[in-house]
């Protein structure tokens, strides 16, 4: 999943593609560089972010969607908790809601995605991003977070969404420590089981890579991004939500080889 912002201040890329044609260029590009889905987002949701209007958030997403669905066939989800705005991206041609929320901000949005007929992808966090990140605690982070995504699916199909159009996210870096974060990626499988749903899992430059590192920059994550894009590959994640999409795309590849292998050679897909 590629993630185009259209947003003044997220954490990574925040500004860069705020400018409709410039989103629409980007994500034209991941797209290119073998991206599955694109995730079009109009309100930053980093840590201590506040708010947008629906109004703002529909003003910068819709155009962009519309634009990318023009120009390419890659399916497109929108990062919303508003349901007014997954509607709108909706009908400009998204076809995947990526609720942070788990879609209980907006009591409108499982009805919503039932009607239409989308996929929903329902995420752990803590609070809201302007306070998630204010001393979150556990007792069991993995069972916790695995636990309370089987909540949200159950709560999805029982409004009619179909199951097998619905992803869990562990929400990592969504009211989670540094250990919160590693400790999930460690026990993911345990976390998919529990949540009975295939995983997406966004890790891309986030704050704890960077801690991992000795404090490297926002600038200086890939490695670190791409070295859990593997990690997460192989225990079981359906999909990883990045910002660098070919690095991926292309460790995904290895991976596929890898796991086909045999001394006879390697087998067909």
């Amino acid at each position: 999943m590629g993630v185009v912002n259209v947003t003044p201040d997220s954490f990574s890329d925040g500004g860069r593609y705020f400018d409709r044609d410039a989103a629409v260029a980007h994500g034209i590009e991941l797209a290119r560089a073998g991206a599955a889905m694109l995730d079009v987002g109009g309100e930053s949701t980093r840590p201590g972010a506040e708010p947008v209007s629906e109004a703002d958030e529909m003003r910068r997403v819709v155009p962009v969607v519309a634009g990318l669905a023009a120009a390419t066939d890659v399916p497109i989800s929108v990062d919303t908790t508003k349901a007014a705005v997954a509607a709108a991206a909706l009908d400009a041609g998204a076809t995947v809601v990526n609720d942070v929320s788990a879609a209980t901000i907006d009591a409108e949005m499982l009805p919503l995605i039932a009607r239409r007929g989308a996929g929903f992808v329902a995420m752990h966090m803590r609070g809201s991003p302007r306070t998630m990140q204010h001393d979150p605690s556990y007792d069991d982070v993995a069972a916790e977070v695995g636990a309370y995504l089987r909540v949200r699916v159950d709560a999805a199909v029982a409004r009619g969404v179909a199951r097998d159009a619905i992803l869990g996210d562990p929400g990592i870096g969504f009211g989670k420590t540094y250990l919160h974060n590693l400790t999930l990626l460690r026990r993911l499988p345990e976390v998919a089981e529990r949540a009975g749903v295939p995983l997406l899992v966004g890790t891309s430059r986030k704050t704890f890579l960077g801690r991992a590192l000795g404090d490297a920059p926002v600038d200086e994550r890939e490695e670190a991004t791409l070295a859990t894009t593997v990690w997460c590959f192989e225990r079981g994640a359906a999909m990883v939500r990045v910002h660098d999409v070919e690095s991926s795309v292309r460790a995904a590849a290895l991976l596929d080889v890898m796991t086909r292998a045999t001394p006879e050679g390697v087998v067909a897909a």
